[in-house]
Protein backbone atom coordinates (compact mmCIF):
# COMPACT_ATOMS: atom_id res chain seq x y z
CA UNK A 1 0.00 0.00 0.00
CA UNK A 2 1.24 3.41 -0.45
CA UNK A 3 0.74 6.39 1.52
CA UNK A 4 -0.55 9.08 -1.13
CA UNK A 5 -0.26 12.18 1.53
CA UNK A 6 3.83 11.36 1.64
CA UNK A 7 4.12 10.53 -1.35
CA UNK A 8 4.35 14.74 -1.89
CA UNK A 9 7.70 13.84 -0.22
CA UNK A 10 8.92 12.90 -3.87
CA UNK A 11 8.76 15.81 -5.66
CA UNK A 12 9.55 17.77 -2.82
CA UNK A 13 13.33 16.46 -3.40
CA UNK A 14 13.31 17.74 -7.12
CA UNK A 15 12.11 20.81 -6.28
CA UNK A 16 14.12 21.78 -3.76
CA UNK A 17 17.54 20.95 -6.48
CA UNK A 18 15.30 23.29 -8.75
CA UNK A 19 14.37 26.34 -6.10
CA UNK A 20 18.07 26.69 -5.31
CA UNK A 21 18.99 27.05 -8.97
CA UNK A 22 21.17 24.29 -9.57
CA UNK A 23 18.55 22.15 -11.43
CA UNK A 24 16.68 22.84 -14.58
CA UNK A 25 13.79 20.98 -13.53
CA UNK A 26 12.16 18.42 -11.75
CA UNK A 27 9.98 15.25 -13.66
CA UNK A 28 9.02 12.65 -11.82
CA UNK A 29 6.61 9.95 -12.30
CA UNK A 30 6.34 6.95 -9.84
CA UNK A 31 3.84 3.76 -10.71
CA UNK A 32 2.02 1.07 -9.01
CA UNK A 33 0.69 -2.07 -10.18
CA UNK A 34 1.05 -0.27 -13.45
CA UNK A 35 -0.99 3.00 -12.70
CA UNK A 36 0.70 6.24 -11.96
CA UNK A 37 0.25 7.35 -8.44
CA UNK A 38 2.15 10.49 -8.44
CA UNK A 39 3.43 13.12 -11.04
CA UNK A 40 5.32 16.07 -9.75
CA UNK A 41 7.03 18.59 -12.60
CA UNK A 42 8.38 21.43 -11.47
CA UNK A 43 11.11 24.29 -13.16
CA UNK A 44 12.08 25.02 -16.86
CA UNK A 45 12.64 23.23 -20.02
CA UNK A 46 14.48 25.98 -20.82
CA UNK A 47 15.77 28.29 -17.90
CA UNK A 48 17.24 31.43 -20.02
CA UNK A 49 13.90 31.71 -22.26
CA UNK A 50 11.59 30.83 -18.50
CA UNK A 51 10.18 28.09 -20.89
CA UNK A 52 8.86 26.18 -17.83
CA UNK A 53 8.58 22.20 -17.90
CA UNK A 54 5.61 20.74 -20.11
CA UNK A 55 4.45 17.07 -19.29
CA UNK A 56 5.18 15.99 -22.93
CA UNK A 57 8.84 18.08 -23.11
CA UNK A 58 11.14 15.83 -25.18
CA UNK A 59 14.70 15.37 -23.04
CA UNK A 60 18.11 13.42 -23.94
CA UNK A 61 18.09 10.29 -21.76
CA UNK A 62 21.43 8.93 -22.84
CA UNK A 63 22.41 5.88 -21.39
CA UNK A 64 18.85 5.09 -20.24
CA UNK A 65 18.87 3.85 -23.92
CA UNK A 66 20.75 0.83 -23.59
CA UNK A 67 18.14 -0.91 -21.78
CA UNK A 68 16.17 -0.37 -24.91
CA UNK A 69 18.98 -1.69 -26.85
CA UNK A 70 19.16 -4.85 -24.47
CA UNK A 71 16.10 -5.52 -24.48
CA UNK A 72 15.73 -5.73 -28.87
CA UNK A 73 19.12 -7.81 -28.80
CA UNK A 74 17.25 -10.40 -26.62
CA UNK A 75 14.53 -10.74 -28.83
CA UNK A 76 16.75 -11.76 -31.27
CA UNK A 77 18.19 -14.22 -29.31
CA UNK A 78 14.37 -15.22 -28.60
CA UNK A 79 14.09 -15.40 -32.31
CA UNK A 80 17.39 -17.58 -32.91
CA UNK A 81 19.25 -15.07 -34.58
CA UNK A 82 21.57 -14.83 -31.78
CA UNK A 83 23.29 -16.72 -28.98
CA UNK A 84 24.34 -15.48 -25.75
CA UNK A 85 27.94 -17.10 -26.17
CA UNK A 86 27.92 -16.02 -29.60
CA UNK A 87 31.42 -14.64 -30.73
CA UNK A 88 30.69 -10.89 -31.31
CA UNK A 89 33.14 -11.61 -34.62
CA UNK A 90 30.43 -13.67 -36.28
CA UNK A 91 28.36 -10.55 -37.13
CA UNK A 92 31.44 -8.12 -36.74
CA UNK A 93 34.28 -9.28 -38.24
CA UNK A 94 36.37 -6.71 -36.80
CA UNK A 95 36.69 -8.02 -33.67
CA UNK A 96 37.98 -11.35 -35.14
CA UNK A 97 41.23 -10.60 -33.03
CA UNK A 98 41.32 -8.54 -30.17
CA UNK A 99 43.93 -7.85 -27.96
CA UNK A 100 44.46 -6.55 -24.02
CA UNK A 101 46.07 -3.39 -22.94
CA UNK A 102 48.90 -4.41 -21.09
CA UNK A 103 51.26 -1.48 -20.13
CA UNK A 104 52.68 1.14 -22.45
CA UNK A 105 51.67 4.61 -23.26
CA UNK A 106 48.85 5.82 -25.08
CA UNK A 107 51.23 6.66 -28.19
CA UNK A 108 53.06 3.36 -27.98
CA UNK A 109 50.73 0.59 -26.10
CA UNK A 110 51.87 -3.21 -25.22
CA UNK A 111 49.43 -5.50 -26.16
CA UNK A 112 48.98 -9.36 -26.12
CA UNK A 113 46.16 -11.38 -27.84
CA UNK A 114 43.19 -11.79 -25.60
CA UNK A 115 42.81 -15.41 -23.46
CA UNK A 116 39.38 -15.76 -25.56
CA UNK A 117 37.01 -13.64 -27.99
CA UNK A 118 34.41 -11.19 -27.32
CA UNK A 119 30.53 -12.89 -27.40
CA UNK A 120 27.22 -10.92 -27.25
CA UNK A 121 27.13 -11.80 -22.84
CA UNK A 122 30.25 -10.01 -22.53
CA UNK A 123 28.47 -6.20 -24.44
CA UNK A 124 25.63 -6.83 -22.39
CA UNK A 125 26.98 -7.05 -19.11
CA UNK A 126 29.66 -4.77 -19.50
CA UNK A 127 32.63 -6.93 -19.74
CA UNK A 128 34.04 -6.91 -22.82
CA UNK A 129 37.14 -5.01 -22.01
CA UNK A 130 35.57 -2.12 -24.23
CA UNK A 131 35.95 1.12 -22.15
CA UNK A 132 34.59 4.93 -22.23
CA UNK A 133 37.17 7.93 -23.07
CA UNK A 134 35.84 10.21 -20.89
CA UNK A 135 36.98 8.07 -18.14
CA UNK A 136 40.47 9.18 -18.15
CA UNK A 137 41.88 6.21 -16.34
CA UNK A 138 44.00 4.74 -18.45
CA UNK A 139 46.17 5.05 -21.69
CA UNK A 140 43.62 3.30 -23.33
CA UNK A 141 40.82 6.01 -22.37
CA UNK A 142 43.29 8.51 -24.32
CA UNK A 143 43.18 6.79 -27.58
CA UNK A 144 39.41 6.60 -27.19
CA UNK A 145 39.30 10.44 -26.86
CA UNK A 146 41.91 10.90 -29.90
CA UNK A 147 39.54 9.39 -32.29
CA UNK A 148 36.36 10.97 -30.86
CA UNK A 149 34.74 7.17 -29.60
CA UNK A 150 31.62 7.85 -27.89
CA UNK A 151 31.56 11.70 -28.80
CA UNK A 152 27.58 11.89 -29.17
CA UNK A 153 28.16 15.82 -29.50
CA UNK A 154 30.08 15.72 -32.61
CA UNK A 155 30.81 12.30 -34.33
CA UNK A 156 32.23 12.43 -37.54
CA UNK A 157 31.52 8.87 -38.41
CA UNK A 158 28.47 6.07 -38.61
CA UNK A 159 28.03 3.39 -36.89
CA UNK A 160 29.97 1.24 -39.20
CA UNK A 161 33.06 3.26 -38.96
CA UNK A 162 32.61 3.84 -35.37
CA UNK A 163 33.21 -0.29 -35.11
CA UNK A 164 36.55 0.18 -37.62
CA UNK A 165 37.61 2.50 -35.21
CA UNK A 166 36.73 0.56 -31.84
CA UNK A 167 38.00 -2.70 -33.18
CA UNK A 168 41.49 -1.12 -33.90
CA UNK A 169 41.48 -0.32 -29.79
CA UNK A 170 43.04 -2.41 -27.15
CA UNK A 171 40.76 -4.08 -24.49
CA UNK A 172 41.41 -3.10 -21.02
CA UNK A 173 40.66 -6.84 -19.79
CA UNK A 174 40.00 -10.43 -21.20
CA UNK A 175 36.47 -10.63 -21.87
CA UNK A 176 34.15 -11.69 -19.44
CA UNK A 177 37.01 -11.48 -16.40
CA UNK A 178 36.36 -7.99 -14.81
CA UNK A 179 33.36 -5.18 -15.31
CA UNK A 180 33.70 -1.65 -16.85
CA UNK A 181 30.99 0.88 -18.06
CA UNK A 182 31.57 1.62 -22.00
CA UNK A 183 30.54 1.63 -25.67
CA UNK A 184 29.50 -2.21 -25.12
CA UNK A 185 25.84 -1.43 -25.69
CA UNK A 186 26.88 0.62 -29.42
CA UNK A 187 28.33 -2.09 -30.73
CA UNK A 188 25.00 -4.02 -30.02
CA UNK A 189 23.58 -1.85 -32.01
CA UNK A 190 26.02 -2.50 -34.65
CA UNK A 191 24.92 -6.13 -33.86
CA UNK A 192 21.32 -5.22 -34.36
CA UNK A 193 21.90 -3.59 -37.55
CA UNK A 194 23.81 -6.32 -39.43
CA UNK A 195 21.79 -8.91 -37.72
CA UNK A 196 18.52 -7.32 -39.00
CA UNK A 197 19.71 -5.82 -41.88
CA UNK A 198 18.37 -2.56 -40.97
CA UNK A 199 19.64 0.34 -39.84
CA UNK A 200 18.83 1.24 -36.06
CA UNK A 201 16.05 3.94 -35.70
CA UNK A 202 14.03 1.35 -37.95
CA UNK A 203 14.80 -1.87 -35.94
CA UNK A 204 13.69 0.11 -32.64
CA UNK A 205 10.51 1.65 -34.16
CA UNK A 206 9.32 -1.62 -35.19
CA UNK A 207 10.22 -3.74 -32.60
CA UNK A 208 9.89 -1.05 -29.92
CA UNK A 209 8.73 2.05 -30.67
CA UNK A 210 5.44 1.41 -32.42
CA UNK A 211 3.91 -1.35 -30.30
CA UNK A 212 4.18 0.63 -27.47
CA UNK A 213 3.70 3.82 -28.75
CA UNK A 214 6.58 5.36 -27.91
CA UNK A 215 5.81 8.56 -30.23
CA UNK A 216 8.12 11.25 -29.56
CA UNK A 217 11.18 8.74 -29.01
CA UNK A 218 13.77 8.69 -31.36
CA UNK A 219 17.90 9.59 -32.65
CA UNK A 220 16.24 13.27 -32.95
CA UNK A 221 13.85 16.19 -33.06
CA UNK A 222 11.48 16.48 -35.62
CA UNK A 223 10.70 20.20 -37.16
CA UNK A 224 7.02 19.77 -35.98
CA UNK A 225 8.34 18.80 -31.78
CA UNK A 226 11.38 21.20 -32.40
CA UNK A 227 10.16 23.98 -29.84
CA UNK A 228 9.62 20.85 -26.82
CA UNK A 229 13.11 19.75 -26.55
CA UNK A 230 14.48 20.78 -23.05
CA UNK A 231 18.16 22.64 -22.99
CA UNK A 232 20.85 20.91 -21.76
CA UNK A 233 22.77 21.91 -18.71
CA UNK A 234 25.85 21.72 -16.91
CA UNK A 235 27.20 23.31 -13.41
CA UNK A 236 28.16 26.41 -13.48
CA UNK A 237 29.46 29.49 -11.12
CA UNK A 238 26.69 30.18 -8.74
CA UNK A 239 24.24 27.48 -10.44
CA UNK A 240 23.88 26.38 -13.70
CA UNK A 241 25.11 27.10 -17.87
CA UNK A 242 23.56 26.26 -20.72
CA UNK A 243 25.39 23.22 -22.81
CA UNK A 244 23.26 23.16 -25.54
CA UNK A 245 20.39 25.40 -26.57
CA UNK A 246 17.71 23.45 -27.75
CA UNK A 247 17.29 26.35 -30.75
CA UNK A 248 20.17 25.46 -32.69
CA UNK A 249 20.70 21.82 -30.89
CA UNK A 250 21.90 19.64 -33.51
CA UNK A 251 19.75 16.81 -32.64
CA UNK A 252 17.10 18.96 -34.81
CA UNK A 253 18.93 16.79 -37.72
CA UNK A 254 19.46 12.92 -38.14
CA UNK A 255 22.46 12.00 -36.74
CA UNK A 256 25.53 10.44 -38.48
CA UNK A 257 26.33 8.11 -35.75
CA UNK A 258 23.40 6.24 -34.05
CA UNK A 259 24.10 5.73 -30.64
CA UNK A 260 22.64 2.18 -28.73
CA UNK A 261 24.43 3.25 -25.47
CA UNK A 262 23.23 6.61 -25.43
CA UNK A 263 21.57 8.53 -28.37
CA UNK A 264 18.04 8.65 -27.68
CA UNK A 265 15.24 11.26 -26.82
CA UNK A 266 12.05 10.54 -25.07
CA UNK A 267 9.53 11.99 -23.16
CA UNK A 268 7.96 11.09 -19.59
CA UNK A 269 5.16 9.42 -21.39
CA UNK A 270 7.16 7.43 -23.52
CA UNK A 271 9.82 5.94 -21.75
CA UNK A 272 6.63 5.36 -18.80
CA UNK A 273 5.62 2.93 -21.64
CA UNK A 274 8.88 0.80 -21.54
CA UNK A 275 8.99 0.86 -18.19
CA UNK A 276 5.68 -0.16 -17.74
CA UNK A 277 5.94 -3.07 -19.76
CA UNK A 278 9.26 -4.52 -18.35
CA UNK A 279 7.02 -4.15 -14.95
CA UNK A 280 4.33 -6.07 -16.51
CA UNK A 281 7.17 -9.05 -17.52
CA UNK A 282 7.74 -8.25 -20.94
CA UNK A 283 3.79 -7.16 -21.77
CA UNK A 284 1.97 -4.22 -23.41
CA UNK A 285 -1.33 -3.43 -24.49
CA UNK A 286 -0.07 -4.32 -28.22
CA UNK A 287 1.43 -7.29 -27.30
CA UNK A 288 4.14 -9.46 -25.49
CA UNK A 289 7.16 -7.55 -26.70
CA UNK A 290 9.93 -10.38 -25.13
CA UNK A 291 9.22 -13.24 -23.13
CA UNK A 292 8.74 -13.28 -19.04
CA UNK A 293 11.30 -15.36 -18.91
CA UNK A 294 14.06 -14.02 -20.69
CA UNK A 295 13.34 -10.77 -18.78
CA UNK A 296 13.65 -12.25 -15.74
CA UNK A 297 16.91 -13.75 -16.55
CA UNK A 298 18.04 -10.40 -18.24
CA UNK A 299 17.35 -8.95 -14.68
CA UNK A 300 19.19 -11.53 -12.65
CA UNK A 301 22.91 -11.03 -11.51
CA UNK A 302 24.86 -12.26 -14.79
CA UNK A 303 28.47 -11.00 -13.06
CA UNK A 304 31.15 -13.97 -12.70
CA UNK A 305 30.96 -15.80 -9.70
CA UNK A 306 27.79 -13.72 -8.51
CA UNK A 307 30.39 -11.07 -7.78
CA UNK A 308 28.81 -7.28 -7.10
CA UNK A 309 30.05 -4.24 -9.44
CA UNK A 310 32.48 -3.12 -6.47
CA UNK A 311 34.11 -6.30 -6.45
CA UNK A 312 34.56 -6.67 -10.83
CA UNK A 313 34.52 -2.96 -11.19
CA UNK A 314 37.42 -1.44 -13.71
CA UNK A 315 36.24 1.78 -13.35
CA UNK A 316 34.91 4.49 -10.30
CA UNK A 317 31.94 5.78 -12.94
CA UNK A 318 28.56 4.20 -13.56
CA UNK A 319 25.55 5.49 -13.90
CA UNK A 320 24.04 4.21 -10.65
CA UNK A 321 25.67 3.41 -7.15
CA UNK A 322 28.37 0.44 -7.08
CA UNK A 323 27.61 -0.66 -3.92
CA UNK A 324 25.52 -4.01 -3.04
CA UNK A 325 24.93 -3.54 -6.85
CA UNK A 326 25.21 -6.59 -9.46
CA UNK A 327 24.87 -6.44 -13.13
CA UNK A 328 22.19 -8.35 -15.83
CA UNK A 329 21.67 -8.28 -19.23
CA UNK A 330 21.80 -4.15 -19.84
CA UNK A 331 20.54 -3.58 -16.08
CA UNK A 332 21.89 -3.06 -13.00
CA UNK A 333 20.36 -5.35 -10.25
CA UNK A 334 19.86 -4.95 -6.26
CA UNK A 335 22.07 -8.31 -4.80
CA UNK A 336 22.38 -6.27 -1.31
CA UNK A 337 19.85 -3.58 -0.35
CA UNK A 338 21.62 -2.63 2.88
CA UNK A 339 24.66 -2.22 1.18
CA UNK A 340 23.60 0.25 -1.38
CA UNK A 341 22.72 2.09 1.88
CA UNK A 342 19.26 3.65 0.67
CA UNK A 343 15.84 2.46 0.64
CA UNK A 344 15.46 -0.07 -1.80
CA UNK A 345 14.16 -3.65 -2.83
CA UNK A 346 16.33 -7.15 -3.40
CA UNK A 347 15.58 -7.70 -7.11
CA UNK A 348 14.91 -3.82 -8.14
CA UNK A 349 16.57 -3.75 -11.84
CA UNK A 350 17.45 0.11 -13.01
CA UNK A 351 19.34 2.33 -15.08
CA UNK A 352 20.44 6.06 -15.36
CA UNK A 353 21.62 8.26 -18.05
CA UNK A 354 24.33 10.64 -17.98
CA UNK A 355 21.81 14.06 -17.48
CA UNK A 356 20.83 13.08 -14.36
CA UNK A 357 17.97 10.90 -15.59
CA UNK A 358 17.25 7.38 -13.86
CA UNK A 359 14.54 4.77 -13.62
CA UNK A 360 14.09 1.88 -11.53
CA UNK A 361 11.14 -1.42 -11.38
CA UNK A 362 10.84 -3.14 -8.24
CA UNK A 363 9.16 -6.27 -8.81
CA UNK A 364 8.58 -6.64 -4.74
CA UNK A 365 6.56 -4.16 -4.10
CA UNK A 366 4.95 -3.45 -8.13
CA UNK A 367 6.86 -0.41 -8.25
CA UNK A 368 8.12 1.99 -11.05
CA UNK A 369 9.97 5.36 -10.81
CA UNK A 370 10.98 7.45 -13.69
CA UNK A 371 13.06 10.91 -13.14
CA UNK A 372 14.26 13.05 -15.80
CA UNK A 373 15.85 16.19 -15.72
CA UNK A 374 18.34 17.58 -18.02
CA UNK A 375 21.79 18.32 -15.96
CA UNK A 376 25.20 16.91 -17.25
CA UNK A 377 26.81 14.95 -15.33
CA UNK A 378 25.16 12.93 -13.08
CA UNK A 379 27.30 12.54 -10.80
CA UNK A 380 27.02 15.96 -9.79
CA UNK A 381 24.07 15.80 -7.17
CA UNK A 382 22.93 13.18 -5.03
CA UNK A 383 19.19 13.54 -6.00
CA UNK A 384 18.44 10.51 -7.52
CA UNK A 385 19.32 8.76 -4.48
CA UNK A 386 17.42 11.35 -2.08
CA UNK A 387 14.39 10.27 -4.57
CA UNK A 388 14.79 6.59 -3.60
CA UNK A 389 14.20 7.25 0.36
CA UNK A 390 11.64 9.73 -0.75
CA UNK A 391 9.32 6.82 -2.97
CA UNK A 392 10.26 4.13 -0.08
CA UNK A 393 8.91 6.05 2.90
CA UNK A 394 5.61 6.49 0.98
CA UNK A 395 5.21 2.61 1.24
CA UNK A 396 3.34 1.52 4.41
Amino acid sequence: MIDHERLDRVGDVGRRYVDRGVLPYSHVQVAHRGEVVYADLHGFADVDRAVPIAPDTICRIYSMTKPITSIVIMQLVEEGALLLETPLAEHLPEFANPRVFVGGSDMSPQTRPASNPIEIRHLLTHTSGITYGFHRQTPVDARYRRKKLGDFVTPDYDLDEAMRLLAAEPLLFDPGTAWNYGLSTDVLGAVIERVTGQTLDVAFQERIFEPLGMVDTGFHVDASKADRLAALYIPGAGGMSRMDDPTTSRLHAPPSFLSGGGGLVSTMDDYQRFVDMLAAGGHAPGGRLIGRFTLDYMTKNHLPGGALLNDLGQSLFSEVTLDGMGFGLGFAVIEDAAANASLCSAGEFNWGGAASTVFWVDPVNELTVVFLTQLLPSSTYPVRRELRNAVYQALT
